[in-house]
C-alpha cells in the first residue's frame, strides 16, 4: 500500500476509542471513528512495514450492530455524538469490551473481578452543561451557534435540535443566535484574531432546574445586552433562569477563559443536589456533566469504600470536592488535594453548605502537596485528569502503603499505564466496574478497587 491509496474493507475489530482495524491483502490498516462490522472506504495517510494508518472517507455499509435511525438530525454532521446508530445496550457492550481488552494485558486478576457496566439513568437530555461556539456553517456563510462539524476546526453546526441537552438549553441557543443575527454582531475569527462573539455557555441543574447562561465575547467593542437578557427571561422554561452573565476573553486559544465577568441578571451560581448533599455551582467550576450519572458513579465508589468510620481518606485530584464530601459521613477525616485554586474554594464553600466539619481541601500539585500534609492516609481515592498520575506522584502515593485505594479513570489508556505500576508495587485488583456517563459518545468512566497484598 502507498500513501494516498484508497482502500475498502470491513472493520474486524475496534479498540478504545473507536480505533478500527481492517486487513487489506494481509496488511493491517488502522482507521479512527469506525464501528466493528462496518464496511468502510479510507485513504492511506501513513505506512510502515506491514501496517498502515488511514483516514475514513465514508461508510460503505453499516455494521450489523447498527440497528436504529439516529434520533438527532445533526448526527453525522456534528462532531459530538458518534454512537447513535447503536442501541444503548449495544453501546454499553462495546464500551465494556474495549475497556476489558485494554486492561487485560496489564491486569493480573481475572474475569471474576469485573462487575457489570452501569448505564446512565438518563440517556437523552442528560447533559447539565454545554459550551457552544459562534462561527459560520461554511466560509462566508450565515452566523452559526453550536458545535464544530465532524472533522472541522472552523465550520460549525447550529445544534438547535441536539438531543443530549434539554429543551431549555436548546431554546437559549435559538434565542441567542436570533438576537446576535438581528443585532448584526460579528463572531470572533480565530485566524484573523478579530471579531466579538466567541462562546455561549449554558448550565442547568438536573435536580433543581436552575439555569445559568454565560455569553463570552472579546473586548473588541462595547455592547448593551439588556435586550438579550429580556429575550431570555421571556422564554417559557421548564426550569428557572438563575443568572445571566457576560464574560470577556481575548485569549488566542479557542477555550472559554474568565478574564472579566459581569453579572447581567440574577445570581452568578446555582445549587445542585447529589445523593442528599448540596453543591454550589458557578459558571466555570468543575462539575460532572451528567448529574444523574454522577450519582450512579459516586454510589459505586461509596459502596466500594465501605466502612471507614475511623479512617483518614485522601481525596487526590479532588476537583470541587464532590467525592470527598460524599465520603465524609463515613470517614474520620477527608483531606482533598486539587491543583486549581478556584475548585478548592468551591469545595470549601460546599463543605460548609453541607455542614461537614471533617473535610479539609488544599490547593496545589499533588506531587508537591503530599510532602506538606502531616496526616497519613488509611485509604486513598484517586480521580486524576485524563493523562493519569505523574509517575513521581504515583511513587509518593505508593509509599504510604495504604491497605486499599480506589482509582477513578476517565481515560482507560492512562488507567492501564498506572495500573501496571500499582500492581508491580504490591496491589491487586479487587473490583472493576465501568460507568457510562456519556451516552452516544465513546468515553466511559472506570472505577477500580485495589488492595495491598500482604507482605508486599
Amino acid at each position: 500500500m502507498k500513501k494516498g491509496e484508497i482502500v475498502t474493507g470491513i472493520v474486524e475489530h475496534t479498540t478504545f476509542p473507536a480505533k478500527g482495524s481492517l486487513y487489506i491483502e494481509g496488511e493491517k490498516v488502522t482507521v479512527k471513528g469506525v464501528l466493528p462490522g462496518q464496511k468502510v472506504e479510507a485513504r492511506i495517510v501513513r505506512t510502515r512495514k506491514d501496517k498502515a494508518e488511514a483516514t475514513l472517507l465514508r461508510v460503505v455499509e453499516p455494521s450489523p450492530e447498527e440497528t436504529q435511525e439516529p434520533p438527532c438530525p445533526h448526527f453525522g454532521v456534528c462532531g459530538g455524538c458518534s454512537l447513535q446508530t447503536l442501541s444503548y445496550e449495544a453501546q454499553l457492550r462495546l464500551k465494556e469490551r474495549q475497556v476489558k481488552e485494554l486492561l487485560a494485558p496489564v491486569m493480573l486478576a481475572g474475569e471474576e473481578v469485573w462487575e457489570p457496566i452501569a448505564g446512565s439513568p438518563a440517556v437523552w437530555e442528560y447533559r447539565n452543561k454545554m459550551e457552544f461556539s459562534f462561527g459560520d456553517e461554511y466560509k462566508g456563510g450565515p452566523l452559526a451557534l453550536g458545535l464544530h462539524k465532524k472533522g472541522s476546526f472552523y465550520d460549525l453546526v447550529t445544534t438547535d435540535q441536539c438531543r443530549i441537552v434539554d429543551a431549555d438549553i436548546r431554546a437559549i441557543l435559538t434565542a441567542t443566535l436570533q438576537y446576535a443575527r438581528e443585532a448584526g454582531l460579528p463572531y470572533y475569527h480565530k485566524m484573523r484574531r478579530e471579531g466579538f462573539l466567541r462562546h455561549l455557555l449554558v448550565r442547568k441543574a438536573q435536580k433543581t432546574g436552575k439555569i445559568l447562561v454565560v455569553l463570552v465575547t472579546t473586548t473588541e467593542r462595547e455592547h448593551d445586552f439588556s435586550a438579550w437578557v429580556r429575550a431570555l427571561r421571556g422564554l417559557p422554561f421548564t426550569g428557572e433562569l438563575a443568572g445571566v452573565l457576560h464574560t470577556q476573553n481575548d485569549a488566542v486559544g479557542d477555550t472559554i477563559r474568565n478574564d472579566h465577568t459581569e453579572l447581567l441578571f440574577g445570581e452568578a451560581f446555582f445549587t445542585e443536589e447529589l445523593l442528599g448533599l448540596s453543591f454550589r455551582i458557578s459558571p466555570f467550576s468543575f462539575f460532572q456533566t451528567n448529574s444523574l450519572g454522577a450519582e450512579t458513579l459516586y454510589s459505586i465508589v461509596r459502596d466500594m469504600v465501605g466502612n471507614t468510620r475511623e479512617q483518614v481518606i485522601f481525596d487526590l485530584y479532588s476537583g470541587t470536592g464532590t467525592i470527598g464530601q460524599l465520603l465524609a459521613p463515613v470517614a474520620k477525616q477527608v483531606v482533598g488535594v486539587e491543583l486549581i485554586p478556584e475548585a478548592v474554594e468551591a469545595a470549601k464553600a460546599n463543605a460548609a453548605l453541607n455542614g461537614l466539619t471533617n473535610c479539609r481541601f488544599l490547593a496545589g500539585d499533588v506531587l508537591k502537596m503530599l510532602d506538606k500534609i502531616p496526616e497519613r492516609p488509611d485509604f486513598i481515592v484517586l480521580d486524576p485528569p485524563r493523562d493519569g498520575i505523574h509517575p513521581k506522584a504515583l511513587q509518593k502515593i505508593l509509599d504510604y502503603g495504604v491497605e486499599q485505594m480506589i482509582y477513578i479513570s476517565c481515560k482507560p489508556t492512562s488507567l492501564a499505564r498506572d495500573l501496571a505500576v500499582l500492581q508491580e508495587r504490591g496491589y491487586r485488583v479487587e473490583k472493576v466496574r465501568c460507568v457510562d456517563m456519556f451516552a452516544w459518545n465513546n468515553n466511559v468512566e472506570t472505577v477500580v478497587l485495589m488492595s495491598r497484598v500482604e507482605g508486599k
